[in-house]
């Protein structure tokens, strides 16, 4: 299936890699376990400062959910494990530890969903499952009424995720035929027009979707509220192709791949590259030798829709690297009283507030509906099958103050609470 290519737009980065740049092999010394922004993980800690782990080795496990694990990247002795009050994660710091050992979980009991879901519980895999509505991890038995698979990422300096996938299109397979055990809908495999046909061939219930490759139609909410929106009596998780092939090498070898597929970009770097690193590597690691002097700041994610951090993020695969620039002279505070007072700029639908929202959602509405607090039409006009990174590039284009992904949030938020309420009663 191919939907209606529209153009979407395109975001100057700086220095970027080649599409089909060399791909080099970086493994940070430091490493991090921590939550993506926003995420609250209450946690019960398994390990303490000074033990030394083995990759994949339990690290933590959910205080409300213990079936889920979080798992260290690579070998490892534990710096440090720092709590929030609460026992909210805040990170768990990890040094390369050359001695240490990789875990090897038992497979056999995987060949049905039962056996597949404890696996990725117990692998740390689940962590690469996204639900929508809400942005969240499913809960351990959630079933969703559909699964997308992305192959395709348009946000800028972005790797390809097909390159990602050299030499493990068997695990591919494997990955989805696993995910299909997990839902009785479709598995919708999202690709760029003319990906190979093999690609998934033979799998239960795939759906190969075809889109198109401006910004944002490589972003997985612009596919959910296309062909499957999300409900809270309906969910629907997404995760990257190569997370999909890293959870067939799972259930291959009874353990999670070493590395992923990272671009390193921005304004800031003499040139651009793509690097195979673990999760959770130091960013510093990675971009220091091409940073250009001067100061920078270092971003997980895209320049749209990334986080100023220090440890690549649980879902991220890119390193943006941005020249800081001078903060502007505040106003008078006269002015600035009368900036406050004053009613917020208009919203002004245009060409490209049209194509920020990849043409399909109605981009002036549902921002206003936001704008506003007026959930019933921002779910009605299809909010809940989307999340912060589906948002960026319209806080780009207009500049609003404050950001529509994080107005996007407080209405995800809201709308899980009362979710939990109505389920509860």
């Amino acid at each position: 299936m191919r939907l209606p290519a529209r153009r979407g737009l395109t975001v100057p980065v700086g220095a970027s890699p080649a599409p089909d740049a060399p791909i080099v092999t970086m493994l940070s010394d430091e490493a991090a376990v921590q939550p993506a922004p926003g995420e609250v993980l209450r946690v019960a800690p398994l390990v303490a400062a000074g033990d030394i782990v083995a990759a994949g080795a339990p690290l933590a496990r959910l205080r409300h959910a213990p079936e889920i694990t979080l798992t260290a990247p690579m070998p490892a002795r534990v710096a440090a494990v720092d709590l929030a009050p609460g026992r909210i994660l805040s990170r768990i710091l990890l040094f390369h530890e050359p001695g240490a050992d990789r875990t090897h979980l038992d497979v056999s009991g995987a060949s049905d969903a039962g056996g597949l879901r404890d696996l990725l519980l117990a692998s740390g895999a689940w962590r690469l499952l996204r639900r929508r509505p809400f942005g969240r991890m499913p809960p351990p038995g959630e079933r969703p009424a559909a699964i997308f698979v992305m192959a395709v990422d348009s946000r800028p300096a972005a790797p390809d995720p097909l390159r990602a996938l050299e030499g493990a299109e068997a695990d591919l397979d494997r990955g989805l035929a696993g995910l299909a055990m997990l839902t009785d809908g479709p598995v919708l495999l999202c690709l760029p027009v003319g990906a190979d046909p093999a690609l998934g061939r033979g799998v239960p219930r795939l759906r190969r979707i075809e889109v198109g490759d401006g910004h944002p139609l490589g972003l997985a909410g612009m596919q959910v509220h296309a062909l499957h929106p999300a409900r809270g009596d309906r969910p629907v998780w997404d995760l990257h192709v190569e997370d999909a092939a890293a959870i067939g090498g799972l259930l291959r070898s009874g353990s999670m791949p070493e590395t992923r597929l990272v671009s390193v970009a921005g304004d800031a770097l003499r040139a651009g590259r793509l690097v195979r690193t673990q999760p959770g590597a130091h960013l510093g690691a990675l971009s220091r030798d091409l940073t250009r002097p001067g100061p920078h700041s270092v971003l997980s994610g895209s320049a749209l829709d990334g986080h100023e951090a220090g440890f690549l993020g649980p879902r991220d695969r890119q390193v943006t690297v941005l020249v800081r620039r001078a903060a502007a002279r505040p106003p008078h505070w006269f002015v600035a009283a009368l900036g406050r007072a004053s009613r917020p700029r208009p919203l002004i639908p245009t060409a490209a507030l049209e194509q920020a929202l990849g043409g399909s959602i109605p981009a002036a509405p549902i921002l206003r509906a936001l704008a506003a607090g007026d959930a019933e039409t921002a779910q009605r006009l299809g909010a809940l099958s989307l999340v912060e990174e589906d948002l960026a590039l319209a806080d780009y284009v207009t500049g609003a103050v404050p950001r529509f992904s994080a107005l996007l949030r407080v209405f995800l938020d809201r709308a899980a609470i009362e979710h939990e309420g109505a389920e509860a009663a």
